[in-house]
């Protein structure tokens, strides 16, 4: 099977996501995306301080009734940083004849040489980038200088093939523009978030009073 593996601190989770999983899931053509909630995330604080179950339920109300999504809550019960080479082991072991496609933007692909043993990920699973609205990166220009010469680029396909036979693919996906950033501060200012986020998501969050 091909699995996709969507993680995020979806803080909250939007239609935004749940549009790039999709499409990716349609274009892959992958049996189910797995959304990965991280519990404490290595590069930036968590904003608003909403705990990981809270954040993990959000998620899963936002995908239920789609067959082809679902949501582990694997780095919930793991102590320390929420590292993505620790997750990608473990999902490796647990779907060891699987092909996996981990999913993160493009922004976050230009500064993945900064993420704990980047090099290894190359060598465990497919990377699916997505270009988010106003982020244009070059695929190769972005690759760590220590690792480039492990890639080649492919065009026409816009892929990068990784010596291991993985590849690193570049989507363009619909553009729109909502970010979780943006929905806490509308929810601050005591604005609608209607049709931003799922319905279900939209009245747990009021629900709960989060961000306000």
């Amino acid at each position: 099977m091909k699995i996709g593996i969507f993680g995020g601190t979806f803080n909250p989770i939007h239609h935004a996501h749940l549009r790039i999983a999709e499409e990716i899931r349609e274009h892959f053509l992958l049996s189910q995306v797995i959304f990965v909630p991280a519990a404490t995330p290595p590069h930036k604080p968590l904003a608003d301080d909403l705990s990981f179950n809270e954040r993990l339920r959000m998620v899963e109300l936002a995908v239920q009734g789609n067959r082809f999504f679902s949501v582990s809550d694997m780095e919930g019960k793991r102590e320390g940083k929420s590292y993505s080479i620790d997750t990608l082991h473990l999902l490796r072991k647990l779907y060891p004849g699987d092909e996996l496609f981990f999913i993160m933007g493009s922004d976050s692909f230009a500064e993945f040489g900064s993420w704990k043993e980047y090099a290894a990920i190359f060598s465990c699973c497919n990377i699916v980038t997505i270009t988010r609205p106003g982020s244009h990166i070059s695929l190769m220009g972005s690759l760590p200088v220590a690792i480039a010469h492990e890639f080649c680029y492919h065009d026409a396909e816009r892929r990068l093939s990784h010596r291991s036979g993985y590849s690193v693919y570049s989507i363009e996906g619909t553009q729109l523009d909502i970010s979780s950033t943006d929905i806490r501060s509308l929810i601050r200012k005591g604005r609608s978030i209607k049709y931003l986020v799922p319905e279900s998501v939209e009245r747990y969050i009021i629900q709960q009073r989060f961000y306000a």
